[in-house]
């Protein structure tokens, strides 16, 4: 007999099919506080419905992978014993209603997601979306308001929670569009640092071991914060304010240092932080990792609110909470570690052999549930999508148009090129004191491993050109693979391992489903071509209003080594220096698809394309430059194409130079925006050797002029720009 489910508003989220499920995995229909568990474990936000099968085509093994997706994070190893730990995680439905919490919290949760797994955090980052921040055709005054409202609530929020727990932010990337409008991304990395031996996984065992609940009491803050991430934001958001959590930094540096300090020891069994669905999601990975069960006591657990029902104690999604497995002859020894830093330990049940979780409540069972159920079993849809219709935009007479200063100077004062300052300068870059190069100085943050001669190069981008996700959602994926290796190649590093946020509109849409697909094959190749792993990531679906749904935005986290920090390649060229432009000149029409200047012309549109091949040996190209020591400077084509990125280094450097190119179509060689180039700058004496090396790699590489003088002066054709150094930063450093 089948059993009715019960109205949909008392679903939380799941179907009738999927409460359907719910009864077959129970063998009867679940209570009100179990169908809450299931609403919560199996939301888009936790169970990826809609996306686990297509991850499955991201590779994710090499030969330095340590730990790879499944875990809190993945690791990858960096020699000496040391492995590089990092994750990205979005937080954009909680930004969107409560910007600075919203923020706040994301930092706070990808912090505990390294150091749950033993490794100290030495860097955040983030990748930022939001609705234009000056009112134009497409914005009026009232939105634009209400983007600068969540733009500075946002940066307020990272700024406030890393600064107090004392984690620099060394880099990032802020991007407008009108599609984030009302639907900003908010995407945060973490980047730790861990011994082989030291790396602690989240897979309970041994029964009879201890459940200790750490950290910060439980409150009614954050409840069904996971439903609330897996559905379109719409008029009734303001009324989901209380599903944002509340964040507090400093007792989360002190849950940081006492579980770093207890994951040196053998003290742990297992560690898992309470994010999405709280007590809830802890309890079931564990236990469906570990191929076990617990029985819990939820009176046991503290709580800074009176009369918290069983269904807000287990869904809850209070900040700053850990959940440890401890075995019973060393609870008294991890207590005291704890109380030193003035944290509460509460030990709420212990790990059983039976492979469910056990919960009581004033000596009432509350919940009986298997634990895999919750964790593994979700349903898994297929999608099928319908491709978009390619748009034409006459881009032809767009790249053949001869180019003025002017040109350079509104891109480089358009809010999508424009110095980030304003925005940086909030955050402390400086914390542990490992930055060589932080945000702005360069493509790529730099971070020393101490102890070695080791650095870390760090970066977080999406696709380039940014719009790209609107005209082939494969080469959004494919290309923003490609600009994060860049970004660290061009610091002189080789990528090592990526990790993944893919924010993307509905996936039961058409259209949302093959965006979705397409942008996943398109990493899943940059990535086989680059011989780097997808080691862990983050799915946010549903990001859309009454408006419709935001650009197909895939951010790509990469991580670099330099085996040597002295090899590393700044921005800054020299007088003198000889200026060489390193990949396809793109001096076509298609370099201007989905660009800035395209973009601002209107010409929305056109058929991008990207050879992946000639982009990875631009890459690998790049890092032996540098560890031959040609490399005296390099700056990637990103964001307005050649001419912005010859401007940003001219501004970087304090010195102009003197560039001639060739091409029938100067627009499309001065601004196009295909990644997978560089300019490089080297002394005279090494560009023979710095010729002959890329005609080795099989890489086009074209002199481009001197560095020198007061402006920068470009020929290219019919085209003549001559801009004093003065004249471009007062471009560049636009209010933003």
């Amino acid at each position: 007999m089948t059993l009715a489910p019960p109205p949909a508003e008392q679903r939380h989220g799941l179907t009738d099919r999927e409460y359907e499920l719910v009864v077959e995995a129970l063998g009867r229909a679940p209570n009100s506080v179990e169908l809450g568990m299931f609403g919560a474990m199996w939301s888009e936000h936790c169970a990826y419905k809609h996306s686990r099968s297509l991850l499955g085509r991201l590779p994710r093994e090499g030969a330095r992978v340590l730990v790879g997706p499944g875990e809190n994070a993945g690791a990858v190893d960096i020699g000496d014993g040391r492995a590089v730990v990092f994750k990205v995680e979005s937080h954009n439905h909680p930004s969107a209603v409560e910007p600075y919490q919203g923020a706040a919290t994301g930092v706070g949760g990808i912090i505990r997601d390294i150091f749950t797994m033993g490794a100290r955090p030495i860097a955040l980052l983030n990748s930022l979306r939001f609705g234009p921040p000056d009112p134009d055709e497409e914005t009026d005054p009232t939105t634009a308001a209400r983007n600068r409202y969540l733009m500075g609530g946002v940066v307020g929020g990272i700024a406030g929670y890393g600064n107090c727990i004392g984690i620099p932010d060394v880099g990032g990337e802020v991007v407008f569009d009108p599609s984030y409008s009302g639907n900003p991304l908010v995407n945060a990395m973490c980047v730790g640092i861990a011994r082989h031996d030291e790396i602690t996984l989240a897979r309970a065992a041994g029964a009879g071991n201890v459940l200790l609940l750490v950290g910060a009491s439980t409150g009614r803050d954050g409840i069904q914060g996971a439903s609330f991430a897996s559905a379109s934001l719409g008029a009734d958001s303001e009324e989901r304010r209380p599903a944002v959590q509340v964040g507090n930094p400093f007792l989360e540096k002190l849950l940081m240092e006492a579980c770093l300090e207890l994951g040196a020891t053998d003290a742990v069994v297992a560690m898992q932080d309470l994010g999405a669905a709280g007590l809830t999601c802890a309890l079931a990975e564990l236990t469906a990792r570990g191929g076990v069960g617990a029985e819990v006591d939820l009176d046991a657990v503290p709580c800074r609110e009176g009369g918290m029902s069983p269904y807000e104690v287990l869904l809850s999604e209070s900040q700053e909470r850990m959940l440890i497995v401890v075995p019973p002859g060393r609870v008294d020894e991890v207590r005291a570690v704890f109380e030193r830093y003035e944290l509460a330990a509460a030990a709420i049940g212990h790990v059983i052999d039976e492979p469910v979780i056990r919960a009581s409540s004033g000596g009432e069972l509350v919940c009986r549930v298997p634990g895999r159920a919750l964790a593994d079993d979700a349903p898994r849809y297929e999608i099928t999508g319908s491709r978009a219709v390619p748009v034409d935009a006459d881009l032809e007479a767009l790249a053949g148009e001869p180019a003025d200063a002017s040109v350079l100077l509104d891109l480089l004062a358009s809010p999508n090129a424009r110095d980030r300052k304003p925005i940086w300068r909030r955050y402390d870059h400086m914390n542990g004191t490992n930055t060589l190069v932080g945000p702005g100085a360069g493509d790529a943050a730099l971070l020393r491993v101490k102890g070695t001669r080791h650095a870390l190069a760090l970066s977080i981008d999406g696709p380039g050109p940014a719009r790209i996700g609107a005209l082939d959602p494969y080469l959004a994926g494919a290309s923003a693979v490609i600009e994060g290796a860049m970004n660290v190649a061009c610091s002189g590093a080789i990528p090592v391992g990526i990790t993944d946020c893919l924010n993307f509109g509905s996936p039961e849409t058409p259209l949302g489903a093959w965006q979705l697909e397409r942008a996943i094959d398109g990493i899943a190749d940059a990535c086989r071509i680059l011989d780097v792993p997808v080691v862990s990531g983050n799915v946010s679906l549903y990001n859309e209003t009454p408006a419709g749904p935001i650009l197909p935005t895939p951010v790509i986290g990469t991580v670099g080594l330099l085996e040597d920090r002295a090899s590393a390649v700044p921005m800054i060229w020299r007088d003198g220096d000889e200026l060489w432009l390193v990949g396809d000149p793109a001096g076509d029409a298609a370099a201007l698809a989905g660009s800035e200047l395209a973009w601002r012309r209107r010409r929305r549109g056109g058929t991008p394309r990207l050879d992946l091949p000639a982009a990875t040996s631009v890459v690998w190209l790049l890092a032996r430059l540098a560890a031959g020591g040609m490399s005296g400077a390099a700056h990637d084509l990103s964001v307005g194409g050649l001419a912005v990125a010859l401007a940003r280094m001219a501004i970087a450097a304090g010195a102009g130079a003197e560039v001639e190119l060739e091409g029938e179509r100067p627009t499309a060689t001065l601004f196009g925006e295909r990644c997978g180039r560089a300019v490089v700058a080297v002394r005279p004496a090494d560009s023979e050797r710095l010729a002959f090396t890329a005609r080795e790699a099989g890489v086009p590489v074209h002199r481009l002029g001197r560095a020198g003088g007061e402006r920068l002066s470009i020929r290219a054709g019919a085209t003549r720009l001559a801009v004093g150094l003065d004249e471009l930063a007062a471009a560049w450093g636009a209010p933003l």
